[in-house]
């Protein structure tokens, strides 16, 4: 058992080690955005899926010795991508297509190792119930659950300040090596000799038990896909709409992995009447603060209503799971249907939406799928004492929660959409245009958002359209700075951030003006439905893709000034402000240059 436990924890603590660090390399190369990571999981979930469907098939095709030699085999063929750190020829060049480039790059950097580790649970548990040793497997996936909280709770406090990216890279690397050997031998103990001829004997001894009705399967498949997708919604949005917190992404992860330890685990922490009450209030409660938002409640408090909601659907969702859980003999097929739902939700979220939905209407279907299944669970099960004791009286508190759900979330999806002249998404977040009066009106004026942030204002009336207004007013720094040169003396101007272009409101003959933006969307609407870059008196130039990485590829440009004003949420990327990225901006400046 010794060598089975430590195997599947070692494996789990490394699964889930790279899945932060991984993202932190590559999330400067991609605009700093929080959909870098919502890409990053859904690759993670993709291969989740291809580990599973691997075990499910080789325990059942080839015998425990042959197993044991391929699995070897491909453990030591992975080594030959370590280390794991991506090169700089990974850099994108422009900031199209980012979620095609993100996973191809995680499946070169880490898609082997990352799939060999997602096997071990599994494929140790299937071993270890075909052993016959009394022990239920499932306590091992509990473990693997406990392994991976812990490299996720301990990334962020001791790995991630202490240790530059390239470090962690190599450490993980030698971490990796030192797993395949431990792997190997346990693969090799468990189908050598005497132990694998007893293993075959309990076997052939043990009557086998009714296999799982497709019904099971569906539902497996339906309680795994919710909390993935309310997974991926929740992140996303406290992430992008809500605070742009660093690491604040680890927090319903780390809820999820928790309510999988308790329900795997031992079944005293699943209260079935406790949680089940409780999951209308929850539904409820992120109803109301996804309609309400940063307006009315706190960031505290959404981030902290929004994860006990969460928590409280996971630990339903997994604790049905739990509760509906086939004999260990079809384990394999269990997991494979928990990898899909995961895989499914990850789908759903982080390529099917932002490609059909133009706002983030992912979450709100997610949260009326949550009504859906809470009806499911009261109507499906009419010998439970949770059906007993509530009946048709349940079954109306549960109708009249959905009807107040949907008059909350409706409410949400209306609010994303109406009264905006635009609305339009992509990889990096949803765009609205608001108009306030005609186009012809002295008071008329434009508003670009992303998300619920401000990225610039214009007039529309003719006389008015090239007056710089909200953060670039002429009292502003960047306004002062402009303002201060010599009459008749051109200046080279670099933005970070092109907004509506504000700063071309500046712009005199002689001019260059230079927008850095990674967002395709941006440099449609700033031409489209903005004045600024097409009425000014300057030359401008967009430069596409992230402005870091354009300026290390660029010879020195002698700026006179340069603003950094990209915003993820309503916060720079870190990677724009580190001393690093200063001293490269300074390398494009004029002696007396200003950087804003």
């Amino acid at each position: 058992m010794l060598w089975y436990a430590c195997t599947v924890f070692t494996s789990a603590f490394l699964l889930f080690q790279v899945q932060p660090m991984i993202a932190k390399m590559i999330l400067p190369w991609f605009g700093g955005s929080a959909a870098v990571w919502t890409t990053c999981m859904l690759f993670f979930q993709l291969v989740l899926l291809g580990g599973y469907l691997y075990t499910h098939w080789t325990v059942r095709a080839l015998n425990p010795r042959r197993h044991a030699m391929v699995h070897i085999g491909l453990l030591a063929l992975s080594l030959v991508v370590l280390p794991i750190t991506p090169g700089a020829s990974w850099k994108p060049a422009s900031g199209d297509h980012p979620s095609a480039s993100i996973l191809l790059l995680l499946a070169a950097c880490v898609g082997i190792p990352y799939f060999l580790l997602s096997t071990t649970s599994p494929l140790l548990q299937a071993w270890y119930a075909r052993s016959g040793r009394g022990v239920l497997p499932y306590r091992l996936f509990a473990l693997s659950n406990l392994g991976s909280l812990l490299a996720l709770v301990t990334y962020p406090v001791l790995v991630e300040p202490m240790l530059s990216t390239r470090v962690q890279g190599a450490v993980w690397s030698i971490a990796y090596a030192g797993f395949v050997v431990l792997c190997s031998v346990t693969a090799w103990r468990t189908t050598a000799g005497k132990l694998a001829v007893e293993d075959a004997a309990v076997e052939e001894e043990e009557p086998a038990p009714p296999k799982p009705a497709f019904g099971s399967y569906v539902i497996w498949i339906v309680l795994a896909a919710i909390p993935s997708s309310l997974l991926l919604s929740v992140t996303s949005h406290l992430t992008g709409d809500v605070a742009a917190i660093p690491f604040l992404w680890i927090i319903p992860l780390t809820l999820y992995l928790l309510s999988f330890i308790l329900c795997f685990d031992t079944q005293g922490w699943y209260q079935r009447w406790l949680f089940l009450g409780l999951f209308p209030a929850s539904l409820l409660w992120m109803a109301y603060g996804l309609d309400k938002g940063t307006e009315d409640m706190s960031v505290r408090l959404l981030v902290s209503a929004f994860s006990a909601a969460f928590f409280v659907v996971c630990m339903v969702c997994h604790g049905e799971l739990v509760r509906l859980k086939p004999h260990p003999r079809y384990l394999t097929g269990f997991y494979l249907m928990l990898s899909v739902g995961g895989a499914a939700g990850g789908l759903f979220v982080g390529l099917v939406a932002p490609s059909l939905f133009i706002s983030h209407f992912e979450f709100p279907i997610a949260i009326m799928a949550c009504a859906l299944l809470l009806v499911w669970l009261v109507v499906q099960d009419p010998e439970s004492s949770y059906y007993d004791q509530w009946n048709s009286l349940g079954a109306l508190a549960v109708m009249s929660c959905t009807l107040v759900l949907c008059f909350f979330l409706g409410r949400t999806v209306r609010k994303n959409i109406h009264d905006y002249k635009i609305v339009t998404r992509n990889f990096y977040g949803v765009l609205r245009v608001r108009e306030v009066g005609n186009i012809g009106e002295w008071e008329g004026y434009r508003t670009l958002l992303n998300g619920s942030i401000n990225h610039g204002e214009e007039w529309t009336h003719p006389n008015r359209r090239l007056d710089p207004v909200s953060y670039y007013c002429p009292q502003s720094g960047v306004g002062r700075a402009i303002r201060k040169r010599k009459p008749g003396s051109p200046q080279r101007i670099a933005v970070f951030g092109l907004g509506a272009g504000s700063v071309a409101g500046y712009g005199r003959p002689g001019d260059l003006v230079r927008f850095y933006e990674i967002n395709p969307l941006v440099a449609e609407l700033s031409k489209s439905e903005f004045f600024y870059t097409s009425e000014t008196k300057a030359q401008v130039e967009i430069a596409m893709g992230d402005a870091r990485l354009s300026l290390e590829r660029q010879e020195p440009q002698n700026y006179d000034i340069l603003a950094v004003d990209c915003f993820s949420g309503d916060s720079i990327p870190v990677h724009l402000l580190t001393v690093e990225a200063v001293q490269l901006y300074f390398k494009h400046m004029k002696p007396d240059g200003v950087v804003a």
